[in-house]
């Protein structure tokens, strides 16, 4: 049914009209935002067909600095590197075979003698780290900083509609009309501003492989003492990967003291959204009891209507 604009309507436009179009414009700018960090990259697989290394993990769970720590760890553990008296790494013989380009990177560095703390500034190091996220983001781990941007390009429509029903909420006011359910469609355009407005790097399906992985690798917890001697050092780099340097602090205490590790607990952070939805009704598609209408300044069930 379409409502015809009383004389008295706010920018002419009935209350029951404007706002179902506030709330079918609000339910569009969510979808898109959603739907911009749920998409796969093209060319990016279905499923995780490939485990992941160490490295991956780690970066997947804490970023390029615990990536580099699940190198070191892994380094550490096959006795590679070692550190000095003056706190700086150092390397005890020559780079074992099958390296990543990340492990070869941090050995070289090692080998420069660098100190932990330097190692994701160095520019090889760097450069195996630009390598090793490029290849999450095409299988669909890792969101790319343009999809992270695209996504939060819509959610800022959020703000403009918040805006724009700012602008009518006081118009409204201003005219004596009732603004209730207005009012109400904002706080839920807002809370959804506030949960989207976050866009974490880890998609759902990085988030799957990594507890996937903590629930085969429960057994490299720090909480269950593992014997790194027994694991060896992909065992000890998986440790660190998945739980942070606490668990390089259990694989060599003097170590991680010595190189100025900083002895923390990994947490993978999940992205989780809700979106609230409003349902609005009048008898009769768009009429209010008492025969008096939202758009012609009555209350639409005793409340408030969009202005």
């Amino acid at each position: 049914m379409i409502d015809l604009a009383a004389s008295g309507d706010t920018w002419g436009i009935p209350g029951p009209t404007f706002l179902r179009l506030y709330l079918v414009a609000t339910a569009v700018v969510v979808a898109l935002a959603v739907w911009h960090r749920l998409r796969r990259p093209a060319g990016a697989p279905g499923s995780v067909s490939e485990p992941l290394s160490p490295q991956q993990a780690a970066y997947l769970n804490g970023g390029p600095r615990l990536a580099v720590h699940a190198a070191v760890g892994g380094l550490r553990g096959t006795g590679a590197i070692g550190v000095g008296p003056d706190r700086r790494l150092l390397t005890t013989g020559p780079a074992p075979t099958g390296l990543t380009p990340l492990d070869q990177a941090v050995h070289w560095a090692a080998h420069q003698r660098a100190r932990a703390g330097d190692l994701p500034g160095d520019q090889r190091v760097r450069t195996a780290l630009d390598q090793l996220r490029a290849g999450l983001e095409q299988r669909g781990l890792l969101l790319s900083h343009e999809r992270r941007a695209a996504a939060r390009h819509w959610t800022l429509g959020l703000v403009g509609l918040l805006a724009i029903g700012g602008y009518r909420l006081f118009a409204g006011l201003s005219n004596g009309r009732p603004v209730g359910y207005l009012l109400l469609a904002m706080v839920a355009v807002l809370a959804a501003l506030l949960v989207l407005w976050r866009v974490p790097e880890t998609t759902r399906a990085g988030r799957v492989a990594l507890r996937d992985l903590r629930r085969q690798h429960t057994h490299l917890s720090p909480a269950s003492s593992p014997a790194f001697a027994t694991y060896g050092a992909a065992g000890a780099a998986m440790g660190v990967a998945l739980y942070g340097t606490v668990s390089l602090w259990a694989l060599d205490p003097g170590f991680a003291e010595q190189a100025e590790i900083q002895r923390q607990a990994a947490a993978s952070g999940g992205w989780s959204s809700g979106s609230s939805g409003g349902t609005s009704g009048d008898g009769g598609g768009s009429s209010c009891s008492g025969g008096s209408s939202c758009g012609g300044g009555g209350g639409c069930g005793g409340g408030g209507c969009g202005g």
